[in-house]
């Protein structure tokens, strides 16, 4: 008796250990983040790219790019602050909405805590 109960303690131990130092990244939520950029993707971009920036497929066929997967994972953060500032291929050019403190931090939101 003693021994099974030891070796579910022990098994349990195991699990548990093992979970902490699984390799999963953590997925960053737009929607219930309370970081400044996160509710200026909410503000600015989720009607296009959708509340947690997955992109989706228009009625008259064009396709918003998904801002977590795909080509955005190739660009860098000039590409990316460029695409905010000026837009571009169907998007709104944000240079005369967001300041540039503002595009910055876009920039870094998208580049660092969107492609997690």
């Amino acid at each position: 008796m003693f021994r099974t109960k030891l070796l579910i303690l022990i098994i349990f131990a195991i699990l548990g250990i093992a979970s902490c130092f699984s390799s999963k990244p953590q997925h960053y939520s737009i929607s219930t983040s309370k970081d400044y950029a996160a509710s200026m993707f909410r503000q600015h971009c989720a009607i296009c790219h959708g509340p947690e920036g997955e992109g989706r497929t228009l009625p008259d066929g064009k396709v918003v790019p998904n801002m977590r997967e795909g080509q955005l994972k190739f660009r860098t953060e000039a590409e990316i602050y460029k695409q905010l500032a000026e837009g571009g291929n169907g998007m709104t050019p944000f240079r005369d909405q967001l300041t540039k403190r503002e595009l910055d931090l876009m920039t870094k939101f998208i580049y660092n805590d969107l492609r997690r």
